[in-house]
């Protein structure tokens, strides 16, 4: 999964891609270079940003999503009507990192249109989520989360099929917390679910190598990450540097499988 964030605050690309030629450019090149589906988000979520307004978000959004037209589009939102917007327009995935707490109707749409959900855990809002996050077992209780939310989704209608699941590392977490996800993935993969997992370029990844104070990690970092992570059962990687991370993960299926051909 390719991330386009059409913001001029997101922690990593933010201001790269505000023109809608400059975003519909660079989702293409995803794609071109191996990306399944590109993410298009209009709201950053990074620690500490402020929500934005409802017509900012889709005057964002759906200039973009209208030009993708035959590309598979998600559109990472937590409002139902930019939702519907974008699903109009032929975006088949909703990326929700409030797991439909934001806006519990976006349930509604996800299902009335049968596009694919991603539902992700985020202790509190990104404005708050980094101050002092605390877990008693933060494995346990992101999955007990994830467990929850898939059952409201199938309660209101959308194809358990259609559903797959992010612990939202970053989303509320310490550094700690985030390594203890990713290396206790296989309790979220357990879930029976298909698990996507967006570390790239996270500060955890920065401060493992270059020390507390650093804010973003590198794309080296972020490729190792994504590996470990699919060693432990994830399947959907939402990422900047989409060749490198084909490239890897293709190797490393290569590896799991045994031969070179699929």
């Amino acid at each position: 999964m390719g991330i386009v964030n059409v913001t001029p605050d997101s922690f990593s690309d933010g201001g790269v891609h505000l023109s809608v030629p400059d975003a519909v450019a660079a989702a293409r090149a995803m794609v071109s270079a191996g990306a399944g589906i590109v993410d298009i988000g209009g709201e950053s979520t990074r620690p500490g940003a402020d929500p934005v307004a409802l017509e900012e978000e889709l005057g964002r959004v759906l200039p973009v999503v209208a030009e993708l037209e035959g590309l598979s589009v998600s559109v990472d939102t937590s409002r139902a009507e930019v939702a519907r917007q974008a699903v109009a327009l032929g975006a088949s995935m909703v990326n929700d990192v409030t797991a439909l707490r934001r806006e519990p109707e976006l349930a509604e749409v996800v299902a009335e249109s049968g596009t694919d959900l991603c539902l992700m855990h985020m202790q509190g809002e990104p404005r708050t989520m980094q101050a002092s996050p605390h877990y008693e077992d933060v494995v346990s209780e992101v999955a007990a989360f994830l467990e929850e939310r898939l059952r409201f989704a199938v309660d209101e209608g959308i194809a358990e099929e259609r559903i797959c699941l992010d612990p939202g590392i970053g989303f509320g977490k310490t550094a700690d917390q985030n390594l203890e996800l990713l290396r206790r993935l296989d309790r979220i993969a357990a879930i029976g679910r298909p698990v996507l997992v967006g570390v790239s370029r996270k500060s955890t990844l920065a401060r493992i190598v270059e020390g507390p104070d650093a804010r973003v990690g590198s794309d080296a970092a972020s490729v190792v990450a994504a590996v470990a992570a699919f060693d432990r059962g994830a399947t959907l990687f939402r990422v900047h540097d989409v060749p490198a991370h084909v490239e890897a993960l293709a190797v490393a299926a290569a590896i799991e499988r045994g031969t070179v051909t699929r």
